[in-house]
């Protein structure tokens, strides 16, 4: 099944039931009012919105109406957890290469994980609002998962059962604020700001045999400003399934139920075509493309985002339809006042 919420006026906005085609839409009011409530007694309401979903997609639904992204807030519009990985390690092993330094071999074994702020996340149609351009504004196109109650100690095929829903996911990033960050040696803060999440939450099973072992193999399409820069298909180059980085949270406590886990930057390898590496399905970040820019020009030429800049991130099934809806922002400067 698929879930928003709408905006309401309050926090935590209202929970809806949404179609397969993203058509239309239903208030699960008479189940539950946020999604939170719903994750808290998943066996008891999931059965519940299944119902209202299928019915919905019947065309049975007494009380539908058209549904309308720029109406919603992130699904779950804050979070008891938010844990971004970095489980594509190609993208780790360019930004790496293109300032000569190496990758650890613990990095192949156990994943990069920071703890990001889950108490005000953006909506899919929400302006990013950065105080300055020279902070190297970035998107990152990612997905996401969220968790029901996974205890400590938990392994990945534990885990992986505790998998309520997948999103979509644009982790914003100020490149230029994090090495500043990372030479205080106590990981990402003001270079991390608020997450924005596409329109709905979709339960593993509308993947159909996308999901697989972990993974969802589907192509992320990123459109800048217009222009398609990526086509990343965010399963065969995964490193770590949602298992496995869920696993490494419960290696020393539990993750609760609406923990939310990322992905990281979807990446693909590039392949040598002419005796040059290219990168044909370009890239789900702009750090990645100046990586790339870096190691074969010896300089990056990519600049970053600026005030106006759009950003489109997007996932199709393989029924060409959209699976959770579009991510569409515009970049935006803070007004003081």
């Amino acid at each position: 099944m698929k879930l928003a919420t709408y905006k309401d006026g309050s926090r935590d906005g209202q929970l809806v039931v949404v179609s397969r085609d993203l058509a239309s839409a239903h208030y699960a009011t008479g189940i539950a009012a946020r999604l939170q409530q719903a994750l808290d007694d998943w066996g008891f309401m999931s059965p519940q919105l299944q119902d209202l979903y299928d019915t919905l997609n019947n065309g049975k639904a007494r009380h539908a109406f058209p549904f309308e992204p720029q109406r919603c807030m992130a699904p779950l519009p804050r979070a008891y957890q938010w844990a971004d990985g970095s489980a594509y390690i190609n993208h780790v092993e360019l930004v790496r290469r293109a300032r000569n330094a190496e990758v650890p071999e613990t990095y192949y074994t156990d994943p990069l994980m920071y703890q990001g702020g889950s108490d005000d996340f953006l909506g899919p149609c929400d302006d990013v609002i950065v105080g300055s351009e020279e902070w190297g504004i970035d998107f990152e196109a990612e997905l996401a998962v969220v968790t029901g109650d996974v205890p400590m100690g938990a392994g990945p095929e534990q885990a992986l059962e505790g998998i309520r829903l997948l999103m979509l996911a644009n982790d914003v990033s100020l490149r230029n604020l994090i090495p500043a960050e990372l030479a205080k040696g106590f990981g990402f803060f003001q270079s991390k700001p608020a997450t924005a999440f596409g329109p709905v939450a979709v339960t593993p099973d509308e993947l159909g045999d996308a999901w697989q072992g972990g993974r969802v193999h589907l192509t992320v399409t990123s459109t800048w400003n217009g222009r398609k820069v990526g086509m990343c298909d965010a399963g065969p180059d995964m490193t770590f399934h949602f298992g496995q980085l869920i696993a490494h949270i419960c290696k020393t406590r539990n993750a609760r139920a609406g923990s939310i886990v990322g992905s990281g930057t979807i990446s693909n390898k590039g392949v040598e075509k002419d005796g040059r590496m290219d990168w044909p399905k370009g890239y789900s970040c702009i750090a990645e493309k100046r990586a790339i820019e870096t190691i074969q020009d010896g300089k990056p030429s990519t600049a970053f985002m600026k005030f106006g800049d759009t950003i489109r991130i997007e996932m199709k099934g393989k029924d060409g339809q959209s699976v959770f809806g579009a991510i569409e922002q515009k970049i935006s400067p803070l007004h003081a006042g």
